[in-house]
């Protein structure tokens, strides 16, 4: 019978209609810092080791907003994962990101950055080795660089090694974004992103 047809396409397309809806859904606001709180977003880039460790760590702090991996402070213009391995290019692997100031301040993200990496190691972290896993605050204001000239100058004393951390001007060098692939990379392989710090 065309009308039972005609009917049944309908059901169907009507059912396809909705589902669809739910899945483009977008993901709930909670997820997504509001345009006002982004429009007084700060930004600070921190290198660390490897950089899906440090992401993370920054991704689990409150007032971090948003996270990027990717490449600065080197010479070749968009380099890949492999040219910043081959430790050719003066890469350090890095993570840069937009806080919200009034929820933390500079000085407490380097509390996080100190916190979480061996700043006496040279050109490396753990067994990770190379140049491209240097500890370096590369600064987007002269209130930044302050900030860690003095955080430097009051660690130094409770560590007996040196504190071999850069202090780069973010001004000179691109911040190059990571492979897709490496973006947020622990989160995809389900580790917990749940604001600790």
């Amino acid at each position: 019978n065309p009308r039972s047809r005609f009917l049944v396409a309908f059901i169907v397309l009507a059912v396809a209609v909705s589902l669809s809806a739910v899945t483009l859904a977008p993901p709930p606001s909670k997820t997504r810092p509001s345009r006002a709180t982004m429009t007084s977003a700060l930004k600070a880039t921190f290198a660390a080791g490897c950089f899906w460790g440090v992401e993370i760590t920054f991704q689990r702090t409150r007032g971090v907003l948003t996270t990027a991996v990717g490449y600065i402070g080197g010479s070749v213009p968009n380099p890949t994962y492999e040219q910043v391995c081959s430790k050719s290019t003066g890469h350090a692997e890095a993570v840069e990101f937009t806080y919200d100031p009034s929820q933390i301040t500079f000085d407490h993200l380097l509390d996080v950055f100190f916190d979480n990496h061996d700043a006496t190691q040279l050109n490396r972290q753990g067994p990770d080795v190379g140049d491209q896993y240097r500890s370096a605050i590369f600064y987007h204001s002269p209130e930044q660089k302050e900030a860690a000239e003095k955080k430097i100058a009051e660690l130094q004393p409770k560590v007996a090694r040196k504190i071999v951390t850069q202090i780069v001007s973010a001004a000179d060098y691109p911040f190059y974004l990571a492979e897709d692939y490496h973006q947020q990379y622990l989160e995809k392989k389900g580790r917990s992103t749940e604001k600790v710090h």
